[in-house]
């Protein structure tokens, strides 16, 4: 076998490899004297089948496996030997000239085949000791606990109907019925009847709630809207339309008593128990908040310490995949990178350093955690699908026999599993110490602080 690395470039490597075809036919051959013992022909004995003989039935399809394998083999090797980890799938290219493939099915020519590939570079690991952390810690105050009681009130409240002739405004809950048209063709479900909208609740399509704005019990508007561009119907994104609709009642939010019967409405003892509940709901999600202010630190921390050169093909996919999510966000909401105080190329540039930033971070973690033998286990993994069914009231089933049955769901579940797991060993070792913040300087968004200082 005889290797000439033809391109070396950064992380991108080509290697010619040719392989002379004595090695092919020892092979090969050995594979028909394994073979012989194993087929059925008419005329033979079993395990009496001449090789030759075999060779003119099966020595293409077997040359063609031994191809396959000697390629498999040489570039495992190959990458062995030379400490490559790969950063994707490697590049092969074949002779492709009819002429060429059949002397080489035939045995009569060597093997000779190029091999491309992008590493993943050398990563040195910072001294994670070294590493300084700010934890914000934000008490939970009885107002935060008035204030979500508050918004569980509002999500309770009642509606009563307002007065003959009264008007909807923004809070009102309408009922109404509407059929739908586009191009003046009524589409398939886009009528309803005693359809109930709060308006101002967002939860119809963009436009269509606030046209409801000033409409009485009796009145029929023509409402115009556009679908938005990611509309779950394909056929109906992006399409403008129009709703013939007629508001059946209008009724208003009524105010709620904050006391025991209320709590008790929610399936608790007393006003005192659902202030408990409150409070531990609000630990709860202080704590995560904590969680991600921290991490994100840490991710910082880690950037900084670890600048390399990342494989540019991993880069790329990774801006393919936001940069496609942003265009399409950006289509659905109609907006432009003008509105944005941007250009397309600076939003590119932008785009691509997060990407950038990304991969090293996925393979930094990725080292740390390969050279401290962090694994998830598959009760982790076990323990993610039944939370992720529960979320899901009612399809746990379907949510189970899913993850069960499509292994890349799987592994996109064992993924955070595994990045929290790094971070917390990292945690471990670093020096993190807390700060008391309030509520509002813990819910401060990273970027508006960046940008401030």
């Amino acid at each position: 076998m005889q290797v000439t690395e033809t391109l070396s470039e950064g992380l991108k490597h080509e290697f010619k490899i040719s392989v002379p075809a004595s090695d092919l036919d020892a092979k090969a051959g050995a594979k028909l004297v394994d073979l012989k013992d194993k087929v059925r022909i008419n005329g033979f004995r079993p395990g009496k089948v001449p090789v030759t003989h075999l060779k003119k039935v099966y020595g293409r399809s077997v040359m063609a496996e031994t191809i396959d394998q000697t390629i498999r083999d040489t570039n495992t090797q190959l990458f062995s030997e030379r400490g490559f980890r790969l950063a994707t799938e490697p590049k092969i290219t074949m002779p492709s000239e009819q002429a060429e493939v059949e002397e080489l099915l035939s045995g009569k020519t060597d093997l000779t085949y190029t091999v491309a590939i992008e590493v993943v570079p050398a990563i040195a690991l910072a001294d994670f000791k070294t590493f300084q952390v700010e934890k914000p810690v934000a008490d939970v105050t009885d107002s935060d606990v008035d204030e979500a009681i508050k918004r569980i009130a509002d999500t309770n409240r009642g509606y009563a109907a307002k007065a003959e002739g009264a008007k909807a405004e923004s809070g009102d809950r309408v009922t109404i019925n509407f059929k739908g048209s586009i191009n003046g063709e009524v589409f398939e479900g886009g009528t309803g009847e005693g359809i109930q909208v709060v308006i101002g609740s967002n939860t119809f399509i963009p436009g269509f709630e606030e046209q409801l704005t000033g409409i009485g019990a009796g009145e029929t508007r023509t409402l115009k809207v556009s679908f938005p561009k990611n509309y779950m119907n394909d056929k109906l994104a992006g399409q403008p339309a129009e709703f013939e609709t007629t508001a059946t009642s209008i009724e208003a939010p009524q105010d709620i008593a904050i006391d025991d019967e209320f709590a008790k409405t929610l399936g608790l003892e007393s006003l005192d128990k659902l202030k408990e509940a409150a409070r531990e709901r609000l630990n709860v999600e202080f704590a995560g908040a904590t969680r991600q202010r921290v991490k994100r630190a840490l991710l910082d921390r880690l950037d900084e310490a670890h600048r390399f050169e990342a494989p540019p093909s991993l880069v790329d996919e990774e801006f393919n995949l936001m940069w496609n999510s942003v265009k399409a966000e950006m289509d659905s909401a109609g907006k432009t990178f003008a509105d944005e105080d941007t250009t397309e190329d600076a939003a590119k540039e932008e785009y691509r350093k997060i990407a950038d930033r990304r991969v090293r971070l996925g393979l930094v973690l990725s080292e740390i955690g390969e050279k401290n033998k962090i694994t998830v286990t598959d009760d982790e993994v076990g323990r993610a699908v039944i939370e992720r069914a529960r979320s899901m009231p009612g399809r746990e089933k379907e949510v189970w026999d899913y993850y069960r049955s499509n292994a890349q769901a799987l592994a996109q579940l064992r993924a955070p599993i595994y990045e929290d797991k790094v971070v917390d060993f990292i945690l471990e070792l670093a020096n993190v110490t807390e700060k008391k913040v309030s509520r509002e300087d813990l819910y401060k968004d990273d970027e508006t602080e960046r940008t401030a200082a």
